[in-house]
């Protein structure tokens, strides 16, 4: 089946709904090329400063300077290094400097223009700059464009931990054009896939069986079903985002598969080894895996979540990390330095089955130890 042209496609907007800083969310094809008309009603000097990556640059920097120069938008951009590497203290303070040195006014507009280091690293800088400059969203990954764009977290990450310094900063207008997604390689794309499969185990569960008939198409290109992808996820996000702004609650299921997935980013030094959503993913199946070692959910559950992942090419196991990982006592221990921890005890995402996740902060570590005892002896 012929896919419709990219310009017959209508842009879709979601409204993140929050007391002090609502926001709107457009998806769709051609964004980058209407960035101007889109951005400069926010803007009081028709300029803005851009934060992107080298990657991002190369490809898609003259396309967004283009759509800005349609409305008379003067741009100028630092490109800093791609890579989880670049979500550090080195960067975020060349990142500052840089906004300084460019005399960036608290009226000004700050873009973060690339996947999600860029997205929360650029958010952070304009969080802190002047006590808050105000920023936009433009995701150039699935995973930036279902996730970390939305909802105003940004930050970095410590020796110590992934996303420990941080600030909620939230955006005035999140891009994600979905034409950007067919510059990434398929293993980027399905890191993305990873939080997208996760919205539905978590609470959504017409979604996930949508995603285990649609999944591979999506993947191969279909942007109909990507545009239906990425609009039911911020859909949820933006749902939970507005109930729960900074994560006192219900905000937290969005970290499901996360608890087990930062730690063992952190055991494999937060490089290739590992991308975020294939951590994710390994993360959701072993949180479903210790969902039903403690009786909350059917034995197909992680069986039918390990399947998905089979058929979507993705990463699933421990087993299907390269290289050497920690004990279980060591991941444990890494676990235990993660932002969710309160009172001394790792909170976990479990759920009752797909699509009905819960926070429980009362698990026993015993069986946590076993589930991951198991997972390295399949190594």
């Amino acid at each position: 089946m012929l896919l419709p042209e990219s310009s017959a496609m209508p842009i879709e907007t979601l409204s993140v709904d929050l007391p002090e800083c609502s926001y709107d969310i457009k998806i769709g094809p051609g964004l980058l090329a209407q960035s101007g008309a889109l951005i400069s009603p926010f803007l009081k000097q028709q300029r803005v400063f851009v934060l992107t990556d080298e990657t991002v640059a190369d490809l898609h920097l003259d396309a967004l300077r283009q759509g800005l120069l349609a409305r008379n938008v003067q741009m100028t951009a630092l490109a800093l290094p791609a890579g989880e590497q670049t979500k550090g203290w080195p960067e975020l303070e060349k990142a500052v400097e840089w906004l300084i040195e460019q005399r960036v006014e608290r009226s000004d507009m700050v873009i973060a223009f690339g996947g999600g280091v860029i997205g929360d690293l650029a958010g952070f800088a304009a969080a802190i700059l002047r006590r808050g400059v105000e920023f936009i969203q433009i995701p150039t990954s699935l995973l930036a464009q279902v996730d970390s764009s939305v909802g105003g977290k940004t930050g970095i990450n410590s020796v110590q931990g992934k996303n420990l310094i941080g600030a909620f900063h939230q955006p005035q207008l999140v891009l994600a054009d979905v034409d950007v997604l067919n510059t990434l390689d398929p293993r980027q794309f399905l890191s993305g896939y990873g939080e997208v499969v996760k919205y539905g185990m978590l609470g959504d569960a017409g979604f996930f069986k949508w995603l285990e008939k649609n999944g591979p198409s999506m993947a191969a290109g279909d942007q109909a079903k990507r545009i239906h992808a990425i609009r039911r996820s911020c859909e949820m996000k933006a749902g939970i985002v507005a109930r729960d702004e900074k994560e006192h609650g219900e905000r937290a299921l969005l970290n499901l598969g996360h608890t087990f997935g930062h730690a063992l980013e952190a055991a494999t030094g937060y490089s290739d080894r590992l991308l975020h959503g294939e951590g994710v993913a390994i993360g959701c199946a072993l949180a479903f895996e210790l969902s039903q070692r403690l009786g909350l959910c059917a034995q197909e559950d992680p069986s039918r979540i390990r399947a998905h992942l089979t058929d979507m090419g993705m990463k699933k196991d421990m087993a299907d990390i390269a290289g050497e990982l920690p004990d279980a006592d060591g991941l444990i221990s890494l676990m235990g330095q993660d932002k969710k921890v309160t009172d001394g005890k790792i909170a976990f995402i479990l759920a009752r089955s797909i699509g009905d996740a819960f926070v429980e902060k009362n698990v026993d570590m015993a069986v946590v130890r076993a589930v991951l005892t198991d997972a390295l002896a399949e190594r």
